[in-house]
């Protein structure tokens, strides 16, 4: 008699959808949170009920994200229960004008693209993580990048600029990356340090191709 109630991971209306996670750290979102709402028939537009907010720090992932929301997410949906049985919640309607979409992640959103700023590369790699993975490619092959930070380097966009165990440095438009953990195609997941060990990268190396 009260309804389906659903646990959404967003601070409602914005980021309706199946990635709402993701989408917010690839977005350089600073505050997050979740969402109890009551189900209807469109896609997570249902009348509000509580919200929780936290900020989101800027080191952390989509999968240390999600683990922090799924407690929050447990501890307002207890709380919620609590006060609709006791009449002390009133149902708030979405703003549909405030409203953004987290579409289904798909393995191509990954790639990195190299002539965006230094911060939006990070915010992908945090976004992508662990899945489907934010990737490049070195000599045709799949490079997949799981840790960066930003760099004050220039120069051509994708080309290496240094390569030791401090990290793979990359140019991009307005400043450079760092890759710090990485995994070639059929190889295991290793730091930068580790991996360099077994694959040399020649400075002007450009990663990436056209797809």
């Amino acid at each position: 008699r009260y309804g389906c109630i659903n646990v959404h991971a967003s601070l409602l209306p914005r980021y309706r959808g199946a990635a709402p996670i993701n989408w917010a750290i690839i977005n350089g979102e600073t505050e997050t949170g979740v969402t109890t709402m009551l189900m209807d028939e469109g896609l997570d537009t249902g009348d509000m009920l509580l919200k929780k907010a936290t900020p989101v720090d800027p080191e952390e992932d989509a999968s240390s994200l999600h683990d922090r929301l799924a407690i929050m997410g447990a501890d307002a949906l207890d709380e919620t229960v609590e006060l609709l049985v006791a009449g002390k919640l009133t149902p708030e309607k979405q703003d549909n004008a405030l409203s953004c979409y987290a579409p289904l992640l798909k393995k191509e959103d990954g790639l990195i693209d190299w002539s965006t700023g230094p911060l939006a590369i990070k915010n992908l790699v945090r976004g992508m993580n662990p899945w489907p993975g934010a990737f490049t490619w070195l000599d045709d092959r799949l490079v997949k990048v799981f840790r960066v930070r930003t760099g004050q380097g220039c120069g051509e966009a994708g080309a290496v600029l240094a390569a030791d165990r401090d990290g793979i440095e990359v140019a991009c438009n307005g400043g450079s990356v760092i890759l710090e953990e990485i995994q070639l195609e059929g190889k295991k997941r290793l730091p930068v340090r580790d991996f360099l060990a077994g694959c040399r990268i020649a400075a002007d190396t450009v990663l990436g191709k056209e797809v």
